[in-house]
């Protein structure tokens, strides 16, 4: 495999984890440093909604980095 089909990989699980943790409402999730910030200013379910829809842009970006992989990975100027 190589370097950007890895990076690929790696991005696609991010999503997948994000979009579980928004959708089992698993607690050691929710209670994190990070994400009790987001409970406290849009609330639980908010922020369940936020780690969904951002599991979801992260997917599809390495969805799209899949099939794209001259646009995903051109380094500009270089």
């Amino acid at each position: 495999m190589n370097e950007p089909m890895i990076a690929g990989i790696f991005l696609g699980l991010m999503g997948c984890f994000s979009i579980a943790g928004g959708i089992f409402n698993w607690n050691w999730y929710m209670n994190s440093r990070r994400a009790a910030f987001l409970v406290k200013i849009m609330g639980r379910n908010g922020a369940r909604v936020f780690y969904i829809l951002l599991g979801a842009a992260i997917l599809a970006f390495a969805i799209y980095g899949q099939f794209h992989p001259e646009i995903m990975h051109h380094r500009r100027g270089l």
